[in-house]
């Protein structure tokens, strides 16, 4: 579990094809120590993947990531050499200043504009699965490439965000590109929601009565 909040930016240094999936190296030099205590087996969330460590030299690691990974995500196109936002799953004496954000991605969305208003800067996206604008909110939050963001708009399978300067100083946000994609994973209540709705459907409510001879139900 994570919490939206970037830790670091790290960057990518290999790439491989490994038995249908792929294996990357992902270097964090900053903060000095970040990796230090690192294991093989923990979480970390990589663009707003949560991934599994492989192996860690304590200033670098690996990760895997199999074929349904690289079709939902924006790993498939992930190349040496691009900065990638970083965050060590949460401990239960974490604050909680973003949201609870599973790591587990349902979609992309491209980034469609940058507009500046005032110190910030407008960003609008455009959902890749559509379908997904059901859990998105005005005022609600989402998690785009792992950041925590409150959603300012929402009109069909648009959305925008607005985007301060540290968050564009510390995360890869900054360098983003018009055209280019994110992950994208929306907020779990909402889904929880909705399944227990019935997709949209109200529930059957059954009402129970207890007479002399006990319960039962009408």
């Amino acid at each position: 579990m994570f919490t939206g909040l970037i830790e670091t930016v790290g960057t990518l240094l290999e790439a491989e094809d490994s038995q249908g999936g792929m294996r990357f190296v992902v270097e964090a030099a900053v903060p000095s120590g970040y990796l230090a205590d690192v294991a093989v087996g923990e979480s970390i969330a990589i663009d707003g993947v949560c991934t599994t460590v492989v192996s860690c030299d304590g200033k670098r690691f690996a990760f895997e990531a199999s074929p349904e990974t690289l079709r939902k995500t924006t790993f498939g196109q992930l190349k040496p050499g691009v900065s990638v936002n970083l965050e060590r799953a949460l401990l239960p004496t974490t604050r909680l200043g973003g949201h609870f954000v599973s790591g587990h991605i349902e979609g992309t969305a491209v980034l469609k504009s940058r507009m500046s208003e005032g110190n910030a800067k407008v960003l609008a996206f455009e959902l890749e699965q559509p379908e997904l604008a059901l859990y998105v909110i005005e005022k609600g939050s989402i998690a785009l490439s792992g950041i925590s963001l409150t959603v300012n708009t929402i009109d069909e399978a648009t959305l925008t965000v607005a985007i301060i300067p540290h968050t564009l100083e510390q995360t890869n946000l900054g360098c983003l590109q018009v055209g280019q994609r994110v992950n994208v994973e929306t907020d779990m209540v909402g889904k929880y929601v909705h399944k227990l709705l019935g997709a949209g459907k109200a529930p059957q409510v059954v009402w129970a009565t207890q007479d002399k001879e006990g319960l039962s139900v009408r």
